[in-house]
């Protein structure tokens, strides 16, 4: 079966398109990006009309937390890739924080077995850098390579040995790994719920200092340096921290880094009424490194935006701030607060943020992926960018509802999410 994308805003940076096209698929590859792409009387197609649409390589979002296997009463594998389909996301990695832990080769082949059998978005996934995420022994990493992992990381659990770190930098490089590193020295942030501020004085709340994150950021460029493996920094929210990025990229180091939409859309000054679904980690910081994320996305200093998707029950949320679990969803509210917040007040252009959410994901975690170069993987997003919508939890395919955006008024729906040539979500 064939599909015809007529006439929508081609954009793949990639290819350094930005034009409006006609975009044919068969067999689940791209057959032709064209201006006028005529089929014969004969010929069988799906035709999706998508004057005055983005059409771009599928969305990438390389960290989320489906929470299986362990904790399906938050997001299940199928509901976290419907939650991607609606997105615009057709493909995601899921980080390994799961109950078991993804450290050996079974859990790997659970994981991935169950994404296929979602039949949504692509499901990939990250291996723990050491078992059971403790910090102290290393993964299989061979084993889990083997099984099909595509990046390393502890997220959520830092490895705050440095000796063990640059092990595993040693062999992830020897495999061709990248490792994903949530920054925070735990010593340095024991016990804060949001960031260390004037705000968290009048609020009366244990501060988390960005110095905790930034002392982190340091040692794993100077690690990546030691060990020539590529280090991907997560979630960055300070703006120091990302100066050490810069500082490791101006050096010539292997490292990159990825920005949460809510670390350029919220600062520390926004919670309000002890709001838990403003609580995350890291936390939300000051204005001023709000404006810093804004200006490594403008720069390029910053690599690609991740949501971090992180669902949790209404139990774990609707409790006091300092006992609530950290972390929000993010997969069906990233794109329009992208377009928002990016796009309309011309922080990025068109093509940068799909090189941000596309091109640069798939680069980074080394998938055939984020292109719609002749004879690609047919994963395609269709957005319309001017349509303007309200964010409403409820409808979420998310199982979970954790978020501050309820309400908001923003542009930007994903309309059509096509993975390998299959439509897996339509909202025309």
């Amino acid at each position: 079966m064939k599909t015809l994308i007529r006439q929508g805003l081609v954009v793949d940076p990639s290819q350094d398109l930005n034009s409006q096209l006609d975009v044919l698929l068969q067999d689940g590859k791209v057959e032709a990006v064209d201006s006028n792409i005529e089929l014969s009387p004969d010929e069988k197609a799906e035709v999706i009309e998508a004057q005055g649409c983005v059409v771009c390589p599928g969305l990438i979002d390389m960290h989320v937390h489906l929470r299986e296997p362990g904790r399906e009463d938050k997001e299940t594998i199928d509901s976290g890739s419907r939650a991607a389909a609606a997105g615009g996301f057709t493909s995601v990695m899921c980080m390994p924080n799961t109950d078991p832990v993804i450290d050996n080769e079974s859990v790997v082949r659970h994981v991935l077995e169950q994404g296929l059998r979602a039949g949504r978005a692509n499901i990939c996934t990250a291996g723990a850098v050491t078992k059971g995420q403790g910090g102290e022994e290393l993964a299989e990493i061979g084993e889990m390579k083997r099984a099909g992992i595509v990046a390393l990381s502890d997220d959520g659990h830092p490895v705050m040995n440095s000796q063990v770190m640059r092990r595993a930098m040693e062999y992830a490089r020897v495999f061709g790994l990248p490792v994903l590193d949530h920054c925070e020295d735990k010593y340095l942030s024991a016990g804060g719920c949001m960031n260390e501020s004037s705000v968290s004085t009048r609020l009366g709340l244990n501060g988390m200092a960005g110095v905790a994150e930034e002392v982190h950021i340091a040692r794993d460029v100077m690690l990546s340096r030691l060990t020539g493996c590529h280090a991907h920094i997560c979630h960055v929210s300070t703006a120091e921290g990302l100066q050490h990025v810069r500082r490791g990229k101006v050096d010539g180091i292997a490292v990159t880094t990825e920005v949460c939409p809510h670390h350029f859309t919220l600062a520390d000054a926004d919670i309000k009424d002890y709001d838990t679904n403003y609580k995350m980690s890291p936390p939300l910081r000051t204005r001023r490194d709000l404006e810093a994320m804004l200006e490594g996305l403008k720069d390029g200093s910053i690599d690609c935006i991740a949501t971090d998707h992180a669902p949790h029950t209404s139990l774990e949320k609707d409790t006091t701030f300092e006992e609530a679990a950290f972390g929000i969803i993010g997969l069906e509210t990233s794109l329009p607060l992208c377009i928002e917040f990016l796009l309309r007040k011309e922080v990025v252009s068109l093509s940068r943020l799909i090189e941000l959410m596309s091109t640069n994901p798939a680069r980074i975690l080394g998938l055939d992926r984020g292109t719609l170069k002749k004879g690609s993987a047919a994963d395609v997003t269709i957005f319309d960018p001017e349509r303007e919508i309200t964010v409403d939890a409820s409808a979420f395919e998310s199982k979970s509802r954790n978020t501050p955006y309820h309400g908001w008024n923003l542009h930007g729906l994903p309309l059509v999410t096509i993975v390998s040539g299959r439509i897996v979500h339509d909202r025309r």
